[in-house]
Order: C-alpha cells, then sequence, then structure tokens
C-alpha cells in the first residue's frame, strides 16, 4: 500500500521530476499532469529508470478545469497536490503579464476549484523568494526569514504572491465552512515553500534540467557555456552592493530541494496546520562571480563572462534564513555548492541534447546494478 497518492502538476519540469522521484522512493504513488510546454515527456523515462516506479501521467493544462476534473475523477485515491505548474521567467513575466497572470493565477484558481470538488485538500505550493523582492530595504533582513514583509519587484513574484493569497484564502474559507456545519474541518492545509535558487543534477547523471529554448537560469547558462552551446555568460550587473559586485544568491541543489516539499507533505498531512510558509535554502548566498568560478573549477577552466547592464526587478541578495523548516519539518540541505556543480556538469557533458538523447549506455548500466 502506497503512503498516499499525489498529483503533481509541472511534473515533467526540473523540480517537479526531482520531486516526483522523491515522493516514489519514500512509498507514495504519484500522478503527473503537465502540457509540456518547457519539459519533455522523457522526464519520466528518466523517473523510472532511477527509482523502478513509474508516475502516471497525462498531458494536461493546468487552466483546463475539465481535463483536470478528469483525472481527478480517474484517481480518487489522490489525497494531496503539489502545485508546480507555472511559467517561471522573470524577465519574460515583464513583457508578457497578462499571460503569466492568466497561466499561473488562473491555473492555480482552477486547480483549487478542481481540487475541492473532489474533496482533495492538501496542497503544498512552489512559491519563490521573488516574493520578498529587495529584503535588504527593510533593517536586519538578510538572511530573509519568512516573517519579511511581501514585496516584490517584478509581474513573476506578483503573480506567486496572489497565489500563496488565493490559496490562503481557499483553506480557511473551507475550513471554517466545515466547522461551521459541525464537520472536520482540519483536513485542509497548505504548504507555502518559498525557495531561492535551484541547481544541480542527479548523481547518476541521466536526470537534469532540460529547458526548451533558453534558460534563464545562472548554472544551465553557465552548462551550455561550458559544452561551447553558448559563446559566453551575460553578467547583469557588477555595482551592486556585494563584494565583487555581482548580485547575491542562495543555491540550493535540486534533491535537496525536492525533499523539502517531502517533508512539507509530510508535516501537512501529519501535523494539520492550516496555512504555513516555509523558506527552502542553503543559509549560504553566493556572487554570481563565486558561481561563475566553482562552475569553471568543475569544468577545468575559465569560462568566458561579459557584464552587462542590470535587468528589471533584480535585487542585490536573495539568501534564504531556513531556521523555520530546519526547526519545523526537520529538513536542511545536505549537499554543497561544489556538489550541484559537479553534478550538472556531469549531466550536461554527457547529455549535451539533454532528453532528446539517449543517456549514456555506462550510467544506464551502473543504476541497473544499484537496483
Amino acid at each position: 500500500m502506497p503512503v498516499g497518492t499525489v498529483l503533481v502538476t509541472g511534473g515533467t519540469g526540473y523540480i517537479g521530476s526531482f520531486t516526483t522521484l522523491s515522493l516514489l522512493e519514500n512509498g507514495y504513488d504519484v500522478v503527473i499532469v503537465d502540457n509540456l510546454y518547457n519539459s519533455s515527456k522523457v522526464a519520466i523515462d528518466r523517473i523510472e529508470l532511477v527509482s523502478g516506479k513509474r508516475p502516471s501521467f497525462y498531458e494536461v493544462d493546468i487552466t483546463n478545469e475539465a481535463a483536470l476534473d478528469q483525472v481527478f475523477a480517474k484517481h480518487p485515491e489522490i489525497d494531496s497536490v503539489i502545485h508546480f505548474a507555472a511559467l517561471k521567467a522573470v524577465g519574460e513575466s515583464g513583457e508578457i503579464p497578462l499571460e503569466y497572470y492568466r497561466v499561473n493565477v488562473g491555473g492555480s484558481i482552477t486547480l483549487l476549484r478542481s481540487m475541492e470538488k473532489h474533496n482533495v485538500t492538501n496542497i503544498v505550493f512552489s512559491s519563490s523568494a521573488t516574493v520578498y523582492g529587495d529584503a535588504t530595504r527593510v533593517p536586519n533582513m538578510i538572511p530573509i526569514p519568512e516573517h519579511c514583509p511581501i514585496g516584490p519587484t517584478n509581474t513573476y513574484g506578483r503573480t506567486k504572491v496572489m497565489i500563496e493569497n488565493v490559496i490562503t484564502d481557499q483553506v480557511e474559507a473551507q475550513r471554517r465552512k466545515n466547522q461551521k456545519a459541525g464537520k472536520p474541518h482540519d483536513q485542509w492545509n497548505g504548504a507555502l515553500l518559498r525557495y531561492f535558487n535551484p541547481c544541480g543534477a542527479h548523481p547518476s547523471g541521466v536526470m537534469g534540467e532540460d529547458p526548451q529554448g533558453i534558460p534563464f537560469n545562472l548554472l544551465p547558462l553557465l552548462g551550455k557555456v561550458a559544452t561551447g552551446e553558448r559563446e559566453k555568460l551575460l553578467v547583469f550587473g557588477d555595482d551592486y552592493a556585494s563584494k565583487d559586485g555581482t548580485a547575491i544568491r542562495d543555491y540550493i541543489h535540486v534533491l535537496d530541494l525536492a525533499s523539502g516539499h517531502l517533508a512539507a507533505l509530510n508535516y501537512l498531512r501529519e501535523h494539520k496546520p492550516g496555512v504555513k510558509a516555509w523558506n527552502l535554502g542553503s543559509g549560504r548566498g553566493s556572487t554570481v562571480f563565486e558561481m561563475i568560478k566553482a562552475f569553471s573549477k568543475v569544468v577545468g577552466r575559465d569560462l568566458p563572462y561579459e557584464v552587462v547592464e542590470r535587468r528589471q526587478g533584480d535585487v542585490l541578495d536573495l539568501t534564504a534564513n531556513p531556521a523555520l523548516a530546519n526547526k519545523e519539518l526537520g529538513w536542511k540541505t545536505r549537499l554543497t555548492l561544489e556538489d550541484a556543480c559537479a553534478d550538472l556538469w556531469r549531466w550536461v557533458e554527457n547529455n549535451p541534447k539533454g532528453y532528446r538523447q539517449d543517456p549514456p549506455a555506462e550510467f544506464v548500466e551502473a543504476l541497473r546494478v544499484k537496483n
């Protein structure tokens, strides 16, 4: 018997696929819905290759309520949702804001409506540290705690704040309604996971980030520079008030991030807290130049970069204070920045076409022996 059955929206994406893997490895059954807009169905084969278990999959858009209803109806055993499905590029969100609100906010409302109809009452939401905006505007808020005032500086961050509010209002309304009717009410719960900069790949070398088109995040871009697919990395601004002038971010290995989702889901199921927010980060801030140096070291040569002007909406420092998650969820990061760089390079160097190629035979063989 599985521990439970989880619907993972956006489950073929980077963090979604690693969280699915973590759920399967810890006794859950998983049903994935994803429209494959920025991901590949091959991720499901790789999840099975690593774990020996295969999630159910439906090609469904998060904004399609009828299609979501069908998935819930077909799988009445689903008792929780982990919600990743979203558009996620900060720069692009300022160019096509309506699409970001339609997909991210509209899709979340659609999902919650469908959950209510099918009495699925736990949701773990993939939020973001961007909800805090520029935390340096408030004294003593670096590293950033959960009580830091919310103040996003870009459209993407604003969609995340709206979704956090929608989830909070819905969970609280359902609890009040059931309590008033004299019914059990504490089964409605939400976890708002605000995370920082996910990076790395599976140490086996067969699973990693495979964005369709140009990646927007620092490490995947460095990977493309290292393989020669891109000429150089663009560094957005070197005039920040940091030790080397570049922006500071908290990088978290995707395996640690996935285990954080598992810990949050288990907490909701066990403690029934209502809605809670947790930061998932390492608590270590690294500048862009430090990241370039760390990745160059793993690759074995200096990677070319060019400094250009700052991006609209970027902030100086997004470093997490993860003390609350450490304490309440019993979760903390185990893997280092060096681990993330080494794992990413193993993935990129051996899978230059990502999921559009077969994984190296020796990696597959090593997994077979292990399993």
